[in-house]
């Protein structure tokens, strides 16, 4: 786990101006920066980056939040991903418990990982500049319906013929980074003597993959003719691993979020086509089956994503590969979709010969997972016997057990319990599943506790503003709070603990991230935080010290009137009678001295 400390002193470094601006073309406005939204489309900005709160905020659709969501949210990154991606931006280390690797051979592992990056990169350059001098590949490309645009898109290249080119883009060929970035091949003699080196791609059209953050940490090359194999992909290395990453993502991201869905296709050529006619969020496997992991990328980036399968055998089986990689991923307020196209089409096919708007109309009639599912589970088998109907519930077993007690869970028992003859509660106890959705889905109890307002909710309105406030409020200003009620009293406190633990460089950024991580309570004020003009941190302080001075003297006043009937002896009251004044003439003087001018 990373220590708070490290993510605020991290937030403390980051510039959010730059971190957006790598992303969203900002233009100065008053104290903050103005933009075009990156999460929905608009035409004019709404999207603000104040560099005063370290904190985006975007009046159109509401979405708001620090450098690391910002990633998070734009890349589809992981939370801590997002934080290394910019602790490297400004040379910090993210600290490990769990990481045992000395610092010389982590250190050794960085370099590592930067050489084979360059190089990736240099011939990422070289492979671009060969496509422009290559008429054949041209020509190729050409025959496949793209232009010279969309190929610029992606970062299409050509690796010419002849087995060592890339000796003239690296000066050293023999260096390391050669062959741990897949770009070179070591063949060594049996003997273990003569090794030689060449190049792994050549007379290839060239697919550079990209990661989330836009790197090249791979290539993969389709041959011009019937050669085989047809497309040939990068080893997996230390920057690449098949079952990770997802071809066009990085290009795909705004399409995405444009369209509401990401379509996910089976090749390079797929993704590339379908961007040229039209459907840019289209991103593709790499030469894998689709696993749980691409599934969590994907569903970052929307709530809605549709798998395209040519019709064939194949594809079924790479349909019920992706099935199951999904399962686990399944949740209430996301829809997974499968698209079966005819048996003599793939999507670039389809759509040049029956168009654009057909091929919309099969993705508007994909057929949801759970349809997907029974239908798999059931099309073999005889439902008129008990044997089928046990086939049916013995295939369905393993896929229902993968996922998680779902509202949409519950209703595929329904329809295998309707399918099998059964009750969704025979079928729940049978297939042992982990908790019966009707017990987990129970809504919990209400909470009693009313909106805060008032003194209250200004109060938690400074401590999430300037969380430094907070380190003035000693133990007896934190009893004094219980006169808002013990439930917005503990929460008052518990705010209070967050924003001390920060310190004295705990700014709104910080707080607002770690509040993020462990509750949604206080989304909507950090929003309207966001939107309006930072508020003036002495002014706010004055305020805070009166307030808390008013709750002791109601304090102090409530517990006078009862004072004569709390049932003290003579002796007590009088002695209590005497404190409370003389801490009431104390608030007094205080209240009186801040008001004198200095």
């Amino acid at each position: 786990m990373i220590p708070q400390s490290f993510i605020t002193d991290l937030l403390n470094r980051v510039d959010i101006v730059d971190i957006v601006g790598r992303y969203v073309q900002l233009k100065k406005g008053g104290a903050n920066y103005m933009g075009l939204c990156p999460f929905h489309n608009e035409k004019s900005p709404s999207f603000t980056v104040s560099p005063t709160k370290q904190f985006y905020h975007c009046f159109g659709c509401g979405a708001h939040g620090t450098s690391i969501g910002f990633l998070i949210e734009y890349s589809g990154m992981g939370f801590i991903d997002a934080v290394k991606d910019l602790a490297q931006g400004v040379g910090m280390v993210v600290p490990d418990n769990d990481d045992k690797i000395p610092p010389q051979q982590r250190a050794a592992q960085q370099a590592q990982s930067l050489a084979m990056t360059d190089a990736l990169n240099q011939a990422c350059t070289f492979y671009r500049a060969q496509l422009r001098e290559a008429p054949n590949a041209i020509a190729y490309l050409k025959n496949r319906g793209l232009t010279g645009e969309v190929a610029a898109r992606f970062g299409m290249g050509y690796a010419p013929s002849g087995w060592d080119n890339l000796r003239s883009v690296f000066p050293d060929y023999d260096a390391l980074a050669l062959v741990e970035s897949g770009l070179v091949i070591d063949k060594v003699d049996e003997d273990g003597g003569n090794k030689k080196r060449y190049d792994r791609f050549r007379e290839r059209v060239m697919f550079p993959i990209r990661n989330t953050k836009g790197q090249v940490i791979g290539f993969g090359g389709r041959v011009l003719d019937s050669g085989e194999p047809k497309y040939l992909n990068s080893p997996e290395t230390p920057l690449f691993q098949k079952g990770l990453e997802l071809y066009g993502l990085f290009e795909a991201r705004q399409a995405i979020r444009d369209a509401g869905y990401v379509l996910v296709t089976e090749g390079y050529m797929d993704v590339v086509a379908l961007a040229q006619l039209g459907f840019p969020q289209a991103v593709a496997t790499l030469g894998t089956a689709c696993t749980s992991t691409h599934v969590q990328k994907l569903l970052r980036q929307t709530d809605n994503v549709i798998f395209s399968f040519d019709g064939d055998k194949a594809g079924r089986r790479a349909a019920r590969r992706a099935l199951e990689a999904c399962l686990p991923q399944v949740s209430d307020n996301k829809t997974i979709k499968f698209l079966f196209l005819p048996q003599e089409h793939d999507p670039d096919s389809f759509v040049r010969e029956r168009g654009a708007d057909a091929f919309e109309q099969e993705i508007h009639e994909a057929m949801p997972l759970s349809q997907f599912l029974l239908r798999e589970v059931s099309t073999e088998h005889d439902l008129s016997t008990p044997e089928g109907r046990a086939h049916v519930q013995f295939e369905a077993k393993p896929l229902l057990q993968a996922m998680a007690p779902t509202s949409l869970r519950l209703q595929i028992v329904r329809g295998l319990a309707s399918l099998t003859e059964s009750t969704p509660a025979e079928l729940e106890s049978l297939f042992e599943l982990s908790k019966p959705v009707s017990v987990v889905r129970r809504a919990p109890p209400r909470q009693g506790r009313p909106k805060p307002i008032g003194l209250e909710l200004q109060m938690l309105r400074i401590f999430v503003s300037h969380p430094q406030l907070a380190l003035q409020i000693d133990e007896a200003a934190q009893q004094s709070l219980d006169y808002f009620g013990q439930e917005s009293a503990d929460s008052l406190r518990h705010l209070l603990q967050m924003a001390q633990d920060l310190g004295e460089h705990g700014t709104f950024a910080a707080l607002s991230q770690q509040l993020k991580e462990v509750t949604a309570e206080y989304d909507s004020l950090i929003a309207e935080i966001a939107a309006e003009p930072e508020s003036d941190i002495e002014a706010d302080r004055v305020w805070l010290s009166s307030a808390l001075r008013q709750i002791k003297m109601d304090t102090l006043k409530q517990e006078l009137n009862q004072l004569f009937s709390s049932g003290l002896t003579p002796d007590q009251v009088s002695a209590r009678y005497r404190e409370i004044t003389a801490q009431q003439d104390l608030l007094a003087r205080e209240a009186a001295a801040e008001m004198t001018p200095r």
